[in-house]
């Protein structure tokens, strides 16, 4: 028996799940989603790929383990102040974790398996959603909306504008010579891209990003305030109910 043997039983001996986890977030840092392969992560652990498909089938649940794992270091906001306070942070902190791991968005973007990671985050959000009112239906599907927009936004913030800019021209110029194009449009028929040329071309991505967040937390409160209105509507039904039933005995 040579040498590497025994370290090679080791190694499998001690692989794990939660270590595949971790070796592929190190691939996906060093190479990108692109370069993401089970061979690579078994090197990574100092297993051949064989060993690698006791624990995960393929490429697809590689990314499941991902998909949690990138959020092993996350943190919800404290929750301080109105859920509107709150659930703003949140989309703020999530946009600026996903954006701080390479690619982080092109693995969590519609991407349903959650581990204890992802668990925990859900089940802060859902409490504090309900506790401020939300009936049950609305909460669930507030917190993919919310996901969904966050991540939508970073991988389209990441994608490049145009053909220009996957060859060194910077982002403003690209963004600047589309508003020079609006511009030049023939008022006659393109008049509202003419007078809006450097509104859809000068915001930054942070206003872009703080504009949709306030909207759909708008969309939040009135859905809130319809709520409010229709249990106080029923509320009322009842009393009067109750003064009918009563004037009846």
């Amino acid at each position: 028996m040579s040498d590497v043997e025994p370290a090679a039983v080791a190694a499998r001996q001690a692989l794990s799940r939660e270590a595949i986890a971790r070796a592929a977030m190190r691939v996906l840092e060093r190479e990108g989603i692109a370069g993401l392969s089970m061979r690579k992560v078994a090197a990574e652990v100092g297993v051949k790929a064989a060993s690698l498909y006791w624990h995960v089938r393929n490429k697809e649940q590689l990314l499941d383990l991902l998909n949690d794992e990138l959020m092993a270091d996350a943190q919800p906001p404290p929750r301080n102040g109105e859920w509107r306070e709150q659930f703003r942070e949140y989309c703020m902190r999530y946009r600026a974790h996903l954006l701080g791991r390479r690619d982080a968005a092109k693995v969590v973007a519609g991407r349903l398996a959650p581990g204890p990671h992802l668990l925990g985050l859900m089940e802060d959000q859902l409490d504090r959603l309900r506790g401020a009112g939300f009936a049950d239906r609305d909460a669930a599907l507030i917190t993919y909306v919310l996901g969904a927009y966050v991540q939508g936004f970073v991988l389209q913030e990441q994608a490049p504008l145009s053909a220009d800019q996957t060859q060194g021209v910077p982002r403003d110029v690209v963004a600047g010579t589309a508003a020079d194009r609006f511009r030049s449009l023939p008022q006659d028929t393109h008049p509202n891209l003419v007078a809006l040329a450097d509104h859809l071309t000068l915001p930054t991505m942070e206003e872009r990003f703080r504009f949709g967040v306030e909207r759909l937390l708008d969309g939040m409160s009135a859905l809130l305030a319809d709520q409010h209105r229709g249990r106080l509507g029923r509320d009322d039904e009842d009393i009067q109910s109750s003064g009918s039933a009563g004037q009846g005995r």
